[in-house]
């Protein structure tokens, strides 16, 4: 770079004693003696090869040559501010993108609360949503493409990204109210099984978790249908052809106004949902931001309302 580029500090001094009419008054708007001030004036003068100020002991006038640098410093402080306020922004989550992947379930049942009050707090922030099975949120996240995910279960230790568990999604039976479980009770797991049943793909995290507690009593499921999506499993059950097993956090996506709810008590095991990020790779603000949102908001371990 040029020796004899003024720096920000060159073009404050210059606005300074311009907008002053006097070194005392510039010294003062800006922190240095005026001495001091004279001082890099002088330096500054002899770098660009031209007077900018005529000044005696009682008046100080801005020379051609200075209005010019005036015009310049004000340009460049103007956009060295503006690019500072922008940096704020950003470090303080009011501004930049925030890229959300999440279970279907998750971003069905969970996320839309989050994000009404994260939203108000943060309205600059350019919020993405990705809804993905629960591999495909960890590729995401791998991947850069998404800052933070919303899964089930726990990451593998060799994985490289960092898991924060949020809360336990209880399971619960699913028909309707002249089907069979019209009785307002709780059903155990082995009456279920042996109804109609209307079960999640192979590979999704509620089959994983629905084969588990099965096993755990000795019987394999032998549904009647399988199905890769949570609304095509409600609208089966809302049909009358069988009688399903879910997480609490799953059924606003069946919209469960004509179903009924029924408990397992001895299902064994709940659904772990938790957050999961890059291990090892700074947060952008808003992704901090949002992770503190989150663990602030949803404090119970459990799904219950």
């Amino acid at each position: 770079m040029p020796r004899n580029i003024p720096d920000f500090d060159d073009f404050q001094a210059v606005l300074a004693v311009h907008r002053s009419g006097s070194f005392r008054g510039a010294a003062e708007s800006i922190g240095l003696s005026p001495s001091a001030l004279s001082r890099q004036i002088g330096a500054l003068e002899a770098k660009l090869g031209a007077r900018l100020f005529d000044r005696d002991t009682r008046n100080l006038t801005t020379t051609a040559a200075g209005a010019v640098v005036v015009n310049v410093a004000e340009r460049m402080v103007n956009l060295a501010l503006d690019g500072m306020a922008e940096v704020e922004a950003h470090l303080a989550a009011r501004r930049g993108r925030l890229t959300i992947a999440g279970l279907p379930s998750v971003t069905a049942g969970l996320l839309p609360g989050l994000l009404k009050t994260f939203s108000a707090a943060h309205p600059g922030l350019d919020l993405r949503i990705i809804d993905a099975l629960s591999g495909s949120v960890i590729e995401a996240v791998e991947a850069g493409l998404a800052d933070i995910g919303f899964t089930a279960g726990t990451v593998s230790t060799r994985s490289r990204l960092s898991f924060h568990p949020l809360l336990d999604d209880d399971f619960l039976a699913v028909g309707t109210a002249d089907g069979p479980l019209a009785e307002d009770r709780p059903y155990a797991w082995a009456e279920l099984i042996d109804m109609p049943f209307i079960a999640m793909a192979e590979g999704t995290s509620v089959r994983e978790l629905i084969n588990g507690a099965c096993m755990r009593q000795g019987r394999v499921l032998a549904p009647r249908f399988d199905v890769a999506h949570l609304a095509t499993a409600g609208a089966l059950v809302a049909e009358g052809l069988g009688i399903t097993a879910l997480p609490r956090l799953t059924l606003p996506v069946l919209h469960t106004k004509d179903l009924v709810l029924r408990p397992i008590p001895d299902f064994g095991a709940t659904r772990l949902i938790g957050l999961v990020w890059r291990a090892g790779h700074s947060l952008s603000p808003a992704a901090q931001a949002f992770l503190g949102h989150v663990r602030t908001h949803v404090r119970a371990r459990t799904a219950r309302p």
